[in-house]
C-alpha cells in the first residue's frame, strides 16, 4: 500500500471534513421544509407578541422559558390607542401569514400546530381589544379567549343536588353549617398536611410513570402560601421544573391532597408542561410552547386535562381505597363515616358549574356583589368567607372559571368517544398522553 505523505493527509482530512460539513448542512436544510421555516417564523412573532402584551397585564404571561433577550425589560405599562394599533397590527400580520400557508400540504401534526397558533393568536387579539377598553359579555369573552362558551344550567338543576345533599347530611337546620360540621371530621391537621400531600404526590407519580415516560431530571418543589385568590397553582419554569404553591388559608380535607397532587403535578400541569417542552420545544424547536398566555385556548386544555387526572389515575374505587388505607392513617383520621363523606363529596362536585353561573351573572352586571356571594353560599355551600374568596377569583380571572368544568367535559368526551372507556385503561392513557404532548385546541377536540 502506498504511503500517504503528511501534506496529503492534511489535504484529505480537509476535503473529507468539508464534505461531511456540506452534507450535514444540506441534510439539515432538507429536513427543514419551507412550511416549517414559515411556521417557525410565525411562532417567533407570536411569542414576542405575547410577551409584549404581557407588559400591560402582569397576569397575562403565566410562564416563559424562551430566549432571555426576548423578554421585555418593562412591566405594568399604560395602555393607549397607539399601543393598541401596534399590537393589533402585529396580530393581524401573523394571522395573515398563517392564512397564506393554505397552499402547503401539511402533515397531521403540522395541521394541529397551524390550528393551535391560529386560535392562540385570535385569543391574543381579543386580549388586546379588552386592554383597549372593549367590554365583552361573559359568553363572548370565554369564546374569544378559550375557544368555547360555558354551559347555561338552570337554578333548578343545582337545587336538586342541594336537596339530595340535604337528605344525606346528618342533623337538621342550615345545610351550610351541617356540611361544615360533618366535614370537620375529615380535616387534615395542619402539622400533617405536608406529609399527607407528599404521600399523594408519590402515589400519583408512581401511577403516572406506568404509562408515561417522564424525561430524566423532571421535578417540582412545593411551597405553602396564604392570601391567594386560588387554592393551588403550578408555575412552570422550564428545564422540566415546576414550583407548585398550595394555599393553606382554609381547611385541607382528606380528598384534597390526591386532587391537588394529580391536578398540579402528576399527570396534570407539571407533566403537561414537561411533555410539551420535551416533545415540541426541545425535540422539534417549536418556540411557541416556551410562552403560556393565561387567557388562551391552551388554558382550557391544561385545566381540562388536569381536572380529568383523578379519573385516569384512580379508576373506579381505587382512590377511596388508597385514601382509606394510606392517607387516613397518615393524617391520624378515623375512617368511620368515610363512605358517607365520599357520597357527599361526589354530589358537591356536581355543584362546580354553579360557579360559572355566578360568574356569568356577576360579570354581566346582572347581580351585585352581595347577590353573588349569597348565591355561592347557597349553591356551592361555601362559608361567607370562602364565597368572598371565590368572588375575588372571578374578579381577577373573569371567564377563566369555565376552563375547569367545561375543559374536563371536553377532554372526557373526546377520550370516551375515541375508545378510552373505563374498561380500556391503556387506551385512555394513550389518548390522554397524546392530548398533553401535541398541539390541541378545544374546538378541535370537539370536532
Amino acid at each position: 500500500m502506498k504511503k500517504v505523505s503528511r501534506k496529503n493527509k492534511l489535504l484529505l482530512f480537509t476535503i473529507f471534513t468539508l464534505f461531511f460539513i456540506t452534507c450535514g448542512d444540506k441534510k439539515e436544510h432538507q429536513q427543514l421544509s419551507d412550511l416549517e421555516i414559515k411556521m417557525n417564523s410565525i411562532a417567533e412573532g407570536y411569542v414576542k407578541l405575547v410577551l409584549n402584551v404581557g407588559q400591560y397585564d402582569p397576569l397575562y404571561v403565566d410562564a416563559y422559558y424562551g430566549p432571555e433577550e426576548w423578554k421585555p425589560s418593562k412591566k405594568n405599562l399604560s395602555f393607549n390607542s397607539n399601543v393598541y394599533n401596534q399590537l393589533n397590527s402585529a396580530a393581524d400580520s401573523l394571522l395573515t401569514e398563517l392564512e397564506s400557508l393554505s397552499q402547503y400540504k401539511a402533515t397531521g401534526l403540522e395541521t394541529l400546530r397551524y390550528r393551535y397558533l391560529y386560535k392562540q393568536i385570535l385569543a391574543v387579539k381579543a386580549k388586546i381589544a379588552v386592554l383597549n377598553g372593549t367590554e365583552l359579555p361573559f359568553d363572548l369573552e370565554s369564546k374569544a379567549f378559550y375557544d368555547v362558551s360555558g354551559p347555561v344550567q338552570s337554578e333548578e338543576y343545582f337545587q336538586k343536588i342541594i336537596d339530595e345533599l340535604n337528605k344525606l347530611l346528618p342533623g337538621k337546620g342550615n345545610i351550610n353549617e351541617r356540611i361544615i360540621n360533618f366535614k370537620k371530621r375529615f380535616q387534615i391537621p395542619e402539622e400533617k398536611v405536608a406529609a399527607v400531600f407528599d404521600a399523594a404526590i408519590n402515589e400519583c407519580r408512581k401511577r403516572t410513570a406506568k404509562y408515561i415516560q417522564l424525561p430524566e431530571g423532571e421535578k417540582f418543589k412545593v411551597e405553602y402560601v396564604e392570601e391567594k385568590p386560588w387554592g393551588a397553582y403550578n408555575w412552570f419554569k422550564g428545564n422540566f421544573f415546576s414550583v407548585i404553591q398550595i394555599a393553606t388559608d382554609f381547611p385541607v380535607y382528606i380528598d384534597n391532597p390526591v386532587g391537588l397532587a394529580s391536578h398540579e403535578g402528576y399527570p396534570g400541569h407539571h407533566v403537561y408542561n414537561v411533555l410539551l417542552e420535551k416533545n415540541l420545544v426541545k425535540d422539534k424547536g417549536w418556540i411557541e410552547y416556551t410562552v403560556y398566555p393565561l387567557y388562551s385556548p391552551q388554558s382550557l386544555i391544561a385545566e381540562g386535562t388536569a381536572n380529568y387526572c383523578v379519573e385516569i389515575l384512580f379508576p373506579g374505587e381505587e382512590r377511596i381505597k388508597f385514601e382509606k388505607e394510606v392517607l387516613f392513617p397518615l393524617a391520624g383520621l378515623d375512617t368511620t363515616g368515610a363512605d358517607l363523606y365520599y357520597k357527599i363529596d361526589s354530589l358537591q362536585n356536581k355543584l362546580i358549574g354553579s360557579g360559572v353561573f355566578a360568574a356569568r351573572n356577576y360579570l354581566d352586571s346582572a347581580w351585585t356583589e352581595e347577590e353573588t356571594v349569597n348565591w355561592l353560599q347557597k349553591f356551592q355551600l361555601r362559608t361567607k368567607e370562602r364565597a368572598e374568596k371565590y368572588l375575588s377569583f372571578i374578579e381577577t380571572y373573569r371567564s377563566y372559571v369555565i376552563t375547569y368544568d367545561v375543559g374536563k367535559k371536553i377532554i372526557s368526551d373526546y377520550i370516551e368517544k375515541n375508545g378510552g372507556t373505563e374498561n380500556n385503561l391503556a387506551k385512555r392513557w394513550e389518548i390522554f398522553t397524546r392530548i398533553i404532548s401535541t398541539p390541541q385546541t378545544p374546538s378541535g377536540l370537539q370536532d
